[in-house]
């Protein structure tokens, strides 16, 4: 049943300068939660359904969390000629829907198994404000009216930087002028979740973004409050799966006097081997008392308790590093032989081999979306196969977390990238993970950026990334009393930790970051702090790098297409094109290469071999090449009249040669001169005011 009164009520607050507007009680009567969410004309819809039944044979929060793009949203219909209606999601929505659950999935008690399903629909978008972080309010919101175990509200926002100034909730116009895209989302107490790409932006820059976003969404936070309070949600009784007290202690005892030097050994694969060595002398010891889940969350639960203990207290990581120190890296370029640039980069037991494709203008990838159209001539990829991490599991294609991971790289590189008119490429590089014990993402910007070095690819600077993580001690009423920021995490100290926190950059400032945390929020304060020593750790891990190739090759792989670029007028692509592409496809079947037009009216020609490409710009030339008066052409004869012949001199321009101006004597019959398909020299001597072109050949003799 809904927990929501019949009635509907509207609530609204100013939100950096807008109104918004959240209306709930109206629409999807059978969802536990709903509200209507407006900023400007954006609409969004977010519903949240949480089940009554409990799923106790599960080691995981079943949450589940949609973004859906809805084209009529934008007055749109799908450009496909062949599917109309919305179908698999886009990779915005893809990343919209993480960015919504980041920082909805730790406000809910550990053990809770009830499944919940929230799903924020775009109704209207007036692409203007967008639904990104409109959509992590709209979540709240709805979940806040749920009656679900909720331990929120939370708020998401926008910070830009335009013109040195920090902008709130800055529209998608004002955006394209940003070096700054943050995207925040907390609860009043503190930051859950960070989200950005920066155009090399200083950390003391980056501090006062997130301060100024935090106390920019506290309204929206007291309007969910004092709506939950008057609409007087009532709570749904749950129950909370843990393990028990008498599990938890049977491990503890056989594990007395067994947690010293074993799981704290440099080495890593020594460190797991000695792990599962002791996890499995647990299972051979107690399985007859408990079951197998139960013994495995023990076992976790001690384990990660000791890493946090040895952090906190003995000021010790588990390979022995201290708080601010990197793994060892080693890097290699110019791996593989045909591809068009590859690296190797390994830290500890991660490693990322990132390999580098380029293409021509046309390989780019078509856009459309509900909020986009367009073209996208730069990707990161990034897979991450079972045996990675030593599993054997079937390959089911690309799940959320490797987009997500490959997006954070991309916008990681994204801003050091030549332009399209210095290097008119579209470029791909696909990260696989052969191993992975920390930080995957980070490897893959590190790699990646090695790749386009080893392909050519003259980036403005090298990008490195690197994860951080914070142990805390906590009161009782959850305020942090402790704590430890750490340097490039392992598998271990994420799972043992209390945030997740990925920062690239060059440098000089960051490009991209990314936060996540297991418990209620940080302040700025200590993420300030933390931004400080990634940058320390940042600036090591680029200098490890430089070790393997210091600048972008000077030249592309001679494997990879060259791209050559001339500009016609806009009035002659027509001719280029031809009549149904006959003339461009013409031009592409003799040559071999690849054409792309743009509206301006440059066209880029893609070849491997540069003899075609120089033959098919020779060919476009002539047919955009205006006649001029006074020289001398070697023209090919198309007809024969009795008056004189025509010659095409151009491709798709002829002229007449006059019967009287076919040679120094007098000619009596054309055809005794010339015939059909005859190769003449003519000098063009007039263009009428009608534009033709007068020809002799008489002339051209001389």
């Amino acid at each position: 049943m809904s927990s929501i009164v019949k009635g509907s009520k509207v609530f609204e607050t100013e939100f950096a300068g807008k109104k918004l507007t959240i209306e709930t009680g109206n629409f999807a009567m059978q969802a536990s939660g709903a509200v209507m969410l407006k900023y400007g004309d954006t609409v969004l819809m977010a519903t949240a359904v949480v089940s009554d039944k409990v799923r106790a044979d599960i080691d995981y929060f079943p949450l589940m969390v949609d973004f859906e793009e809805k084209h009529y949203a934008a007055g749109k219909i799908s450009g496909s000629r062949f599917i109309k209606r919305e179908g698999r999601p886009s990779e915005t929505a893809i990343l919209t829907s993480r960015l919504i659950d980041r920082p909805v999935r730790p406000l809910f008690p550990k053990g809770y198994k009830n499944d919940i399903q929230v799903i924020v629909t775009a109704l209207s978008f007036d692409k203007e404000n967008d639904p990104d972080y409109l959509g992590i309010i709209a979540a709240s919101a709805a979940l806040s009216l749920s009656g679900a175990p909720f331990m929120g509200p939370i708020s998401g926002i926008r910070v830009g930087l335009i013109e040195d100034t920090l902008v709130l909730n800055p529209t998608i116009t004002e955006m394209e002028n940003s070096k700054l895209d943050l995207i925040i989302s907390g609860t009043k107490d503190g930051i859950i979740m960070v989200e950005a790409g920066a155009s090399e932006v200083t950390e003391e820059k980056m501090i006062k973004a997130l301060e100024l976003g935090h106390q920019g969404m506290k309204p929206v936070i007291e309007l969910q409050e004092k709506m939950a309070k008057e609409i007087g949600v009532k709570p749904k009784e749950y129950e909370l799966f843990t393990v028990s007290k008498d599990a938890i202690s049977a491990v503890e005892k056989f594990l007395v006097g067994k947690l010293g030097e074993d799981i704290r050994h440099s080495d890593e694969i020594q460190r797991e081997g000695a792990i599962a060595d002791l996890e499995s002398q647990v299972f051979g010891d107690l399985q007859d008392d408990y079951e197998a889940a139960e013994i495995s969350e023990a076992f976790n639960k001690i384990i990660d308790m000791e890493v946090r203990r040895g952090i906190l207290d003995d000021g010790e990581r588990p390979d022995g590093r201290k708080p601010d120190e990197i793994r060892k890296i080693t890097s290699q370029v110019g791996l593989l032989p045909r591809t068009h640039g590859s690296a190797l980069f390994t830290r500890g037991l991660t490693q990322s081999l990132s390999i580098t494709t380029l293409a021509g203008p046309g390989m780019a990838q078509m856009i459309d979306t509900m909020m986009e159209t367009g073209e996208k001539r730069f990707m990161l990829h990034y897979n991450f196969p079972p045996y990675s991490v030593g599993e054997a599991k079937p390959l089911r294609g690309t799940g959320r977390r490797e987009v997500g991971h490959g997006n954070i790289g991309e916008r990681g590189l994204t801003k050091v990238l030549p332009s399209q008119e210095d290097f008119p490429y579209t470029i791909r590089v696909v990260s696989e993970i052969l191993s992975s014990n920390g930080s995957t993402s980070m490897a893959s910007v590190c790699g990646a950026t090695l790749a386009l070095m080893d392909a050519g690819v003259p980036i403005t600077a090298p990008v490195a990334g690197i994860a951080m993580g914070l142990i805390t001690s906590q009161d009782a009423k959850g305020k942090i009393e402790k704590y430890v920021i750490l340097s490039d995490i392992r598998d271990v100290e994420d799972y043992a930790g209390d945030i997740d926190f990925k920062v690239a950059g060059t440098a000089e400032g960051i490009t991209s970051m990314q936060m996540d945390m297991k418990i209620k929020g940080v302040s700025p304060d200590i993420l300030g702090e933390a931004l400080k020593q990634a940058k320390k750790g940042r600036l090591h891990i680029l200098d490890k790098m430089l070790e393997a190739i210091q600048e972008p090759r000077a030249e592309i792989s001679k494997y990879a297409p060259r791209v050559y670029t001339i500009q016609i007028k806009q009035e002659k692509i027509k001719d280029v094109i031809g009549k149904g592409g006959e003339t461009i496809n013409k031009i592409i079947a003799a040559t071999g290469v690849e054409i792309d037009i743009q509206d301006s009216g440059q066209i880029n020609i893609s070849a491997v071999d540069g003899e075609a490409a120089k033959e098919a710009i020779k060919i476009i030339e002539g047919i955009v090449k205006e006649p001029e008066i006074g020289t001398v052409y070697q023209g090919r004869v198309t007809r024969v009249e009795n008056f004189g012949c025509f010659v095409e001199i151009l491709p798709g321009r002829e002229g007449l040669v006059h019967i009287s101006q076919l040679d120094k004597e007098r000619v009596e019959n054309v055809s005794d001169i010339v015939k059909v398909g005859d190769i003449i020299p003519v000098k063009l001597t007039e263009i009428d005011r009608q534009g033709r072109i007068n020809l002799s050949r008489k002339a051209a003799l001389k």
